[in-house]
């Protein structure tokens, strides 16, 4: 079950996911947290759903099917943190990955400091996986000197395992790190790519919640995540006049 922004481009969002899970063997149940109006460039405005429809959406699915995994991303006020807070609590048997969206990939702020913080105060704690870039971790433990800091800190406050993306930090290659309480930090190493892209993170988190949904062991379902997404995104295409999108269905052989 994915709880999700729709996306006009299909770059990112609720098709993101919807595309991720279906190449991954999985069936979505879409529930919509957002109506945006954006492009491959940026966000312009955005309109969230009030959160009584959010959680009726969810609800009325859960009452009927069962679900194996909930995939979080965007969330555009602390009404829709609130009432995901109490489902993810009547559902705790549920695994839970958390895409902590905060900017979109051309700046604009999606639901700013209040929303933050309701993520980490309700739904952080709640998490089986968190997806964090480098800005994103910061932006959720300002207080913290160091990006291992910061993720030592989420992870106290109960979230079980962090996935840090290290696409926004300048190295080389991409260094993603799994951090995990009381374990080990694990480093992933994967080529740097040439361009941006729209709906990477959205594409990462949806495959984790995918592998999960599979029950494929934690490290495993990273794994296969991440392969899924660097292919995804090496096989990704400018369509439009911003960021490359993501091409999801690349095992296929076609190309869009």
């Amino acid at each position: 079950m994915c709880f999700s922004g729709l996306d006009p481009t299909g770059g990112a969002g609720i098709q993101a996911d919807i595309e991720t899970l279906f190449s991954t063997g999985c069936h979505c149940t879409p529930i919509i947290t957002a109506l945006t109006v954006q492009n491959t460039q940026n966000v312009i405005s955005m309109v969230v759903t009030e959160p009584a429809l959010l959680v009726q959406q969810a609800r009325a699915v859960l009452e009927d099917m069962a679900v194996q995994c909930f995939k979080i991303g965007l969330l555009g006020c602390v009404g829709s943190v609130e009432v995901l807070h109490t489902l993810l609590n009547d559902y705790s048997d549920i695994p839970v990955v958390l895409d902590p969206i905060a900017f979109a990939g051309g700046g604009y702020e999606f639901g700013g400091e209040e929303v933050l913080k309701a993520m980490r105060d309700l739904l952080i704690p709640l998490s089986t996986v968190l997806t964090p870039n480098a800005d994103e971790i910061r932006k959720l433990a300002p207080s913290a000197d160091t990006l291992d800091a910061c993720a030592s800190e989420l992870l106290d406050s109960g979230c079980q395992h962090i996935l840090l993306t290290g696409t926004h930090v300048q190295t080389p290659g991409v260094i993603n790190k799994l951090f995990s309480a009381h374990k080990d930090v694990t480093l992933f190493n994967w080529p740097r790519l040439e361009f941006t892209y729209h709906g990477s993170g959205c594409t990462l988190a949806a495959a984790i919640s995918g592998y999960l949904a599979h029950k494929l062991s934690l490290h495993d379902a990273i794994q296969q995540a991440q392969r899924f997404t660097w292919e995804a995104l090496s096989h990704g295409s400018r369509v439009g006049l911003g960021q490359h999108l993501p091409n999801r269905s690349f095992w296929n052989k076609q190309k869009f």
